[in-house]
């Protein structure tokens, strides 16, 4: 029962501190470009704890696999201060790139600093450029038909090899890899993940006006299916590699 509760606390932590620092990238990001963000939320569903601050309201949600920064104006244009919509381009880019390279970075921190604690500094740089280029080949192995679809790991499969790290230089590892794929996959150029939010925008900037929100919304709408199409292909997999 005890290693049970172990393993769930090993999977929430992982999941949630992810999240926590991808969110929080969003978060910081919003703030330095003085946009006012309404909710800062880890996790889905209801509420477990929640903190009204001065602008923002911060909460813990029941369901710890995501999370959401709600910013004045980013679900329909507003005229107030502070709005996402009446910011520049260039400054909406950087709050939507922000999540994923903060996750990207902070992979790279954990496995330079654990990889230089196991071999000493002096190979740690080469160890991870060496990580991060195998990481993009198995991206261009993904794309280019090189990685089967059975092969794709979702929440069900990185739970289960969470479940079995061993001491805490494994967890590290772990965390940096699954940080760093977080990152990757989330610039990926593909509504509506934050790298088809940046795709948009630069559209916006290029044309010098947004695209027609019917459009947007219908582009949103197809990749929103399509990952929901892929998340449960994925989950399938996940499974019958369990049973």
């Amino acid at each position: 029962m005890i290693g049970f509760l172990i393993n769930i606390l090993k999977i929430i932590f992982l999941l949630g501190f992810l999240v926590f620092i991808h969110e929080g990238g969003h978060f910081i990001v919003a703030k330095l470009c003085k946009i006012k963000v309404n909710n800062f939320s880890i996790g889905f569903g209801p509420e477990i704890l929640k903190k009204q601050g001065k602008e923002t309201k911060y909460s813990l949600r029941l369901i710890p696999l995501g999370g959401f920064v709600s910013m004045e104006g980013e679900e329909e244009p507003s005229e107030n201060e502070g709005s996402f919509s009446k910011a520049s381009v260039w400054k909406r880019i950087l709050i939507v790139l922000a999540g994923g390279i903060v996750n990207i970075l902070f992979g790279i921190i954990v496995y330079y600093f654990l990889v230089a604690h196991i071999v000493g500094f002096k190979n740690a740089l080469s160890n991870t450029v060496n990580f991060l280029a195998s990481i993009f080949d198995n991206l261009k192995q993904l794309f280019s038909g090189g990685i089967d679809k059975d092969q794709l790991m979702g929440i069900v499969g990185i739970s289960k090899v969470v479940v079995k790290t061993t001491g805490i230089e494994n967890y590290l590892y772990i965390l940096s890899l699954i940080s760093l794929s977080l990152g990757i996959t989330n610039l990926l150029p593909f509504p509506p993940l934050d790298g088809g939010k940046v795709v948009i925008l630069l559209i916006e900037a290029i044309r010098r006006k947004p695209l027609s929100e019917k459009l947007e919304i219908s582009l949103q709408m197809i990749g929103f299916y399509a990952l929901i199409g892929l998340s449960i292909l994925v989950m399938y997999n996940d499974i019958n590699r369990i049973i």
